[in-house]
């Protein structure tokens, strides 16, 4: 099977999320190839389906007031951040044309970071069962939250690398209040190159996932 990646730069979360719906009805409808978009967003907070009141810490006044972008989506988890800095992945994969499922096809999501943080950066990371994504101990550097529709993903990762951590303060991220959230620039001192890791990104993720035939288009 052949994976597209698609470059998008920054783009406004709504607009990427259209984008998300007209991919997932071709891949349906087995038009396109498996297909990965790499992006930023300018500051976004979504909610997932086991998002309480609560975890927005911010009033939606405050939010509109200071551009902050709001959407309740349909993925699993609670709140979670976007913003400039962070690597943002949609995947828009046939989850069963390599009869994957759906907790396997997490597990090689998150091994995709804790493999490149280590090999790359010398980082060790891990998992945590109880709360998904990527851990640098008891810091989140990955968030991963995945739906399927007709046996296709939407929706995906947030990997922090030069993130402003300071606005995970208008959440409570992913409903988790005794840990928290790390990026590569914090562990390092530095900042990183952010395409240079979209291209690192997507060569793990092609080896992880055995994709032998890659087509990178940038827009």
């Amino acid at each position: 099977m052949k994976l597209t990646i698609l470059n998008k730069g920054l783009m406004n979360y709504g607009e990427a999320l259209e984008l998300q719906k007209n991919l997932l009805e071709k891949r349906q409808n087995e038009e396109i190839n498996d297909t990965l978009i790499l992006l930023e967003h300018p500051p976004v907070i979504t909610k997932g389906k086991r998002t309480e009141d609560h975890h927005i810490v911010l009033s939606d006044t405050l939010l509109k007031s200071q551009g902050i972008g709001l959407y309740e989506i349909d993925r699993g988890g609670e709140a979670t951040y976007h913003g400039p800095g962070q690597l943002v992945g949609y995947l828009i994969f046939h989850l069963y044309k390599k009869q994957r499922e759906l907790k396997k096809f997490i597990a090689k999501v998150e091994e995709i970071f804790i493999t490149l943080l280590k090999e790359e950066y010398g980082i060790t990371a891990d998992r945590d069962l109880k709360h998904r994504g990527v851990w640098v101990g008891n810091e989140k550097i990955t968030a991963i939250g995945i739906s399927i529709h007709k046996a296709v993903t939407m929706h995906g990762f947030a990997f922090n690398i030069n993130t402003n951590l300071d606005h995970f303060n208008w959440i409570i991220p992913c409903g988790i209040t005794d840990k928290g959230v790390t990026s590569i620039k914090k562990i390092t001192g530095k900042n990183q190159e952010m395409e240079k890791i979209k291209d690192i990104t997507g060569k793990y993720l092609a080896e992880i996932f055995n994709y032998e035939d890659v087509e990178i288009i940038n827009e």
